[in-house]
């Protein structure tokens, strides 16, 4: 148990699986128990993901964390989120532990050396604090609760449960089929103690009329003992972050009524939520692509984050990428590098001592722009900014004169040579007023390469690259403007939040938690 000085209460989101919507449930009963007068905060122990979001302190978490926190009306904070695994290949992740990187450690290592010790004391301290400071936390799971290869050295499902002495509301996606039996089954694998935390079930994304699945929920309900909450409709066009690359899954096309601009899909992509803003530009037609094939001639190319930059840029050269990417350049396509991708399209990185790619040595980049960079020690840059145009270029527009924020994540230096100039003038780090400056872009502005995560969210930026695009194919843009990606999410946590509270039995819920019905 943790220290719940507060007298706090918590309840629990598990889930059948990963992506039956843990995340947004959670965020969902922080948004309408804030409303309902409650001071909330969100929860998770351990969350593998690669979109990740700075908080005020320059700690970085799973943007996940970061929507709950906005949905509670608070700033995010590491104790939301103490524990943050960032995949660098197949068994390797980075520990990011209270919103700094800590070391990398094998998925192995990771359970038989740290989770049941560092790790569980990092949680117990984080859920402590919460549990002092909010009347009400939403604990989201991990995964299933059930990976039986994994329960007894599970951090993030049942053990949390018992420290937080919180119900269990365990969610399942009926889309992806299968629902009953994994609602059966996971009940079925848990230990008894567990199963009696587990006080009922919600069906997710059911499309059609639910009176066709009164005799499965009946069936459901006597064989296991527990109420199904609710059902909640299948819902399209929300416009919220994905925490998952499964979200990159999907039909290519590419539309010649519209700009198209291809993502390029490196293996270990990273913050691809940067593009989210983009993809609501009715102007726009954003396409992930991982071979030469889909590629094709976009009218622009953005090469992502990485959380491997060296390996990713071993995947492009191997794939045949490279060599075209740096043939669209020639023909005056535009190529924008974020972060890794950054890095990527520079002339060389630098790591002797392998800590980025696991091997030391020097790795020849692209070549498109006239930088480098080196990586000296295991440290990471991870702070708010905010910053204006500086760079001059057919694409970059400084009399726009409007700044824009964002947020640094990564690791290593990089150098501008003399045929590299700087893209943005950052005028603020955190709390501190600076006259300093990113990114960089070459003779033609055509190429350009920024270190800013969340540089799309806002309109400086974005407007510039879609006016350019727009100019540049000479067709009009027909645009549904979006100011900030934020305003964008709180609008669809508003819509989903609303359709949970008329879908599931609330004054269920609110006796589950112990608390009196709200309104």
């Amino acid at each position: 148990m943790v220290d719940k000085s507060r007298n706090s209460k918590a309840l629990m989101v598990q889930g059948t699986s990963s992506y039956c919507g843990k995340s947004i449930f959670v965020a969902a009963f922080c948004k309408i128990f804030k409303d309902a007068g409650y001071k909330v905060a969100p929860f998770k122990a351990q969350n593998m993901s690669l979109n990740s979001y700075v908080t005020e302190n320059g700690e970085e978490i799973a943007r996940a964390q970061a929507l709950q926190a906005f949905a509670c009306g608070i700033e995010p904070t590491s104790d939301m989120n103490p524990i943050l695994l960032k995949p660098k290949g197949d068994t390797i992740s980075q520990i990011v532990l209270h919103g700094k990187p800590y070391k990398d450690i094998s998925a192995k290592d990771y359970y038989s050396e740290f989770a049941l010790n560092e790790g569980i004391k990092s949680v117990k301290s984080s859920l402590s604090s919460l549990m002092k400071n909010y009347d009400l936390i939403f604990i989201e799971g991990a995964g299933s609760p059930v990976e039986i290869n994994l329960y007894e050295k599970d951090i993030s499902n049942m053990r949390v449960a018992e420290l937080a002495n919180a119900p269990v509301l365990l969610v399942t996606d009926i889309d992806r089929g299968g629902a009953f039996a994994s609602l059966v089954g996971t009940l079925e694998l848990l230990k008894p103690k567990h199963k009696r935390l587990v006080k009922g079930f919600i069906i997710n994304k059911f499309r059609g009329q639910s009176m066709l699945l009164e005799q499965g929920l009946k069936k459901l309900e006597k064989i296991t003992g527990k109420p199904v909450i609710g059902i909640v409709p299948y819902i399209q066009d929300l416009t919220l972050p994905d925490e998952d690359s499964m979200s990159l899954e999907r039909d290519f096309y590419y539309d010649d009524n519209k700009a198209n601009i291809a993502i390029i899909r490196l293996p270990r992509i990273s913050n691809f939520t940067d593009f989210d803003p983009l993809e609501l530009e009715e102007s726009i037609n954003v396409q992930y692509v991982k071979s030469v094939r889909e590629l094709g001639v976009p009218d622009a190319v953005i090469i992502p984050g990485t959380k491997n930059t060296i390996q990713d840029l071993f995947w492009l050269k191997e794939k045949g990428l490279a060599k075209e990417i740096v043939r669209l350049a020639k023909l005056e396509i535009p190529i924008f590098g974020i972060c890794g991708g950054y890095q990527i399209i520079g002339k060389k990185i630098i790591d002797r001592k392998g800590i980025e790619g696991g091997r030391p040595g020097e790795f020849e980049g692209l070549g498109l722009l006239d930088v480098v960079t080196e990586f000296f020690e295991y440290d990471k840059m991870t702070r708010r900014v905010t910053a204006e145009i500086f760079a001059n270029s057919p694409i970059l527009n400084p009399s726009i004169r409007k700044t824009f924020s964002g947020y640094e994540i990564h690791m290593g230096k990089t150098s501008l040579g003399k045929d590299a100039k700087p893209a943005f003038r950052i005028i603020k780090r955190g709390d501190d007023q600076v006259d300093d400056f990113d990114g960089a872009v070459d003779n033609t502005g055509l190429i350009l390469g920024t270190y800013i995560h969340g540089i799309f969210d806002e309109p400086p930026v974005r407007r510039c690259l879609i006016d350019y695009l727009m100019k540049n194919k000479r067709i009009k843009s027909r645009n549904k403007a979006i100011k900030d990606i934020r305003e964008e999410w709180m609008r669809s946590l508003n819509q989903f939040a609303n359709i949970v509270k008329n879908s599931l039995d609330m004054n269920r819920i609110c006796e589950i938690i112990g608390i009196p019905p709200i309104k």
